[in-house]
């Protein structure tokens, strides 16, 4: 396969994480899961509070961020809380892919 079809195959597979890494109220829920030094999780209340965004927008980009393998949450009852997910897998894929476009730069030097 030539570096160029690796690489569209590359994007193509984590073009769900790029897109729930880029928005902005994404990135204030990770860092906010960040700030949780506990590790113990977050509720969508204490992060309307930490981010302004209300319920529904929380628990929009939440699914975002679940679907793309970022966040993982826990059940205690009814209540749900929150943290980042130690799969890296699609953190790695990023890896991956950002090594081999350097590497296509660097050849083309």
């Amino acid at each position: 396969m030539s570096d160029l079809k690796k690489l569209q195959s590359e994007f193509s597979e984590i073009s769900d994480f790029l897109i729930a890494l880029g928005d902005e109220k994404r990135q204030a829920i990770i860092i906010a899961l960040l700030e949780d030094k506990a590790c113990k999780g977050l509720r969508v209340n204490d992060l309307t509070d930490t981010t302004k965004l209300s319920r529904p927008a929380v628990s929009h980009h939440l699914k975002i961020l679940r679907q793309a393998k970022l966040i993982d949450y826990r059940s205690e009852g009814t209540k749900h809380y929150y943290y980042l997910s130690h799969n890296t897998d699609e953190i790695n894929k990023l890896q991956r892919l950002l090594t081999h476009v350097s590497q296509i730069i660097d050849s083309t030097k």
